[in-house]
């Protein structure tokens, strides 16, 4: 029998006096609080990471082939989109590769494990961007014309589309629809169904188009709302004068993106010409990821104040029953019972409270983050943070991970505060009141 186990639960059950009551329950409130901000900030975050990465990638996949020779001045330089080796881009399924054993993320040098990708490549898909004046009656706006071919992967871009539809493709001819975004449409006060008149500079002369708005859409994006539609890439090729075979570039989308690096250096390296270049969306646009990567830091500094905030209370709680059972304390000595045993006793009975703890802040943690998942009650400023509300993305082994942790945690910290035990002596124990 473990007799310490035993008397810290009878003490754990024991009504004791009004003030040690409150201070316990202050404390697995306290602990309660800090582990459903806990689960709250690690389900916003992941949250925040996977809708916004899966917004860019859906505009735009995850790797552009284009010319090494491409400049970023708008003069476009035609690819041939028939070549070969596409298709061997576009046969690339698991990759296996080697990888250096890490221990906490330190690399362990000459030690090396063979792993696999999570996936290859899902779709290989042309497209051109051109640079445009988008004119109605009364308004002008420039605009940058995303041209993609009926081989489009529309999967992810559909569920961006607030009103209207798609792009539409003709057999025999090329279509003049486009897909605009709402915040363009918004300040040039065009709806779907409405025709705009685009003009463009080709060879020091200017070219205009007309279009249909088949539909709008909305991202979040302001970086591509306030500059992108999306038309057939057919329109762009007769614009620019380019062949049905000629591309600016290539999309590559994957099945998943976390092999967006290793698929994308094997590309590189070992299937493109020399004369073509792989570069994967994070490297062409970092701001969005950098600005994502600093929420990783603002997650590492609310938890580990969260856990400080428990341990705090909890080392205060521990000292308030040590000086409340002083006489148990003597007693206990007095009839041979070890230092060790008896600071085993107070640290299975602060096991008790933050076990309860733990319990109540899951419910209050997972209880908030399940409200807002379906009910969507706390808004952003979608120009701001990207999306209109706060996403949630539950990671279970995550949150066993932050229970666990804080468990452990806060009881190694616990010890320090129970040495109070041994320099407490039988006969000044039995004195005391």
């Amino acid at each position: 029998m473990n007799i310490e186990h035993f008397i810290a639960k009878r003490i754990a059950l024991t009504n004791t006096g009004s003030f040690t009551k409150v201070i316990i329950r202050i404390a697995i409130v306290a602990i309660a609080v800090s582990l459903s901000v806990m689960i709250l900030t690690t389900a916003i975050i992941s949250g925040f990471k996977k809708e916004i990465t899966q917004k860019i990638f859906g505009f735009w996949g995850h790797i552009h082939i284009t010319d090494s020779n491409i400049n970023r001045n708008f003069e476009l330089t035609p690819i041939d989109i028939n070549q070969a080796f596409y298709d061997q881009i576009r046969d690339v399924k698991q990759l296996d590769y080697e990888e250096e054993v890490s221990i906490l993320n330190y690399k362990i040098q000459g030690k090396v494990i063979n792993k696999t990708t999570l996936g290859g490549v899902k779709v290989v898909q042309p497209y051109i961007i051109l640079p445009g004046l988008l004119s109605t009656k009364d308004n002008f706006h420039g605009v940058l014309l995303k041209g993609v071919d009926e081989k489009y992967d529309w999967e992810a871009m559909e569920h961006f589309i607030v009103e209207g539809k798609k792009v539409s493709y003709l057999k025999d001819s090329t279509s003049a629809e486009m897909l605009l975004s709402k915040n363009i449409a918004d300040k040039m006060q065009i709806k779907t169904g409405d025709k705009v008149v685009l003009s463009f500079i080709r060879d020091n002369a200017r070219i205009k188009k007309r279009f249909q708005i088949c539909g709008i859409y909305n991202t979040g994006l302001e970086e591509y709302d306030k500059r992108f539609g999306v038309v057939d890439m057919h329109k762009l090729q007769d614009i620019l004068g380019w062949q049905a075979n000629q591309a600016q570039g290539m999309e590559v989308v994957l099945d998943d993106v976390r092999d967006l690096d290793l698929i994308s250096e094997y590309v590189y390296y070992e299937i493109l010409p020399q004369e073509f270049y792989a570069e994967t969306i994070r490297s062409k646009f970092p701001g969005i990821f950098e600005w994502l990567g600093l929420q990783d830091i603002n997650e590492k500094i609310i938890l580990q104040l969260m856990v400080l905030v428990a341990i705090i209370n909890m080392i205060t709680v521990l000292l308030i029953l040590i000086l409340e059972r002083t006489q148990m304390i003597g007693i206990l000595k007095s009839l041979g019972m070890s230092n060790r045993s008896v600071r085993k006793i107070f640290l299975y009975n602060a096991g008790y409270i933050i076990f309860f703890g733990l319990i109540a802040g899951n419910i209050l943690g997972l209880g908030v983050a399940y409200l807002q998942k379906h009910f969507q009650f706390i808004k952003l400023d979608e120009a701001n943070y990207y999306l209109s509300t706060a996403p949630i993305e539950i990671n279970w082994i995550g949150i066993l991970l932050l229970n666990a942790g804080t468990l452990i945690v806060t009881l190694i910290f616990l010890i320090i505060p129970t040495m109070l035990v041994s320099r407490i002596t039988p006969v000044k124990a039995l004195r005391f009141e």
